[in-house]
């Protein structure tokens, strides 16, 4: 409800339905954001899937706030999974990403497969709704996935910890005309 508006519509006479006034409701930029999460025992080893599951969080809060769609995909052992979405978040929190574990391989072509299917549907259903993909890893994988086509922006989210760090997160980045973040930069 508008009540400057519908006050001054109904002046100094009865309030009727004819005065009432409603403001636009902001829904965001009508972007989709998917999220994919690498979940492979590498992201167990010093804590970084703890990390990137804390950005998500993060993220998918922002996402309710500006009342943006999301979607969820997990990866590790043999396959990927959608765990959310593609929705606007009505209400998120830590028991929704809590059970996600991790552990096994890093199927990263399936991960990011899953990925490029919701990106797919999405574009289908608007195309000109802009659509990013969030790739959050450690880059500890031999695969190297095609960058999915109807991705209008790529982030990869660096989670490699250590002194030794191999930096394809990095390179994968480059070669798909994104960019590269640091997880541990972006709490600091």
């Amino acid at each position: 409800m508008a009540w400057p508006p519908t006050l001054a519509a109904k002046r100094a006479g009865s309030l009727h339905a004819q005065h009432l006034r409603f403001a636009r409701r902001k829904t965001g930029s009508g972007a989709l954001h998917c999220f994919v999460l690498d979940c492979s025992a590498s992201m167990l080893a010093r804590g970084q899937l703890a990390l990137a599951k804390g950005l998500l969080i993060a993220l998918f809060d922002r996402a309710r706030a500006e009342r943006v769609e999301v979607a969820l995909v997990a990866f590790g052992g043999a396959a990927a999974e959608l765990r959310f979405g593609p929705a606007v978040p009505r209400w998120w929190n830590e028991r929704w990403i809590e059970p996600i574990g991790g552990g096994g391989g890093t199927p990263l072509e399936a991960g990011i497969g899953r990925a490029a299917r919701v990106l797919e549907t999405a574009a289908r259903r608007d195309p000109a709704r802009a659509r990013h993909l969030w790739l959050f890893s450690d880059g500890r994988t031999t695969q190297w996935p095609a960058r999915p086509r109807h991705a209008d922006h790529v982030t990869v989210i660096d989670c490699e910890l250590g002194a030794l760090r191999v930096g394809r997160c990095e390179a994968l980045a480059q070669a798909w005309a994104g960019e590269c973040l640091d997880a541990q930069a972006l709490l600091a």
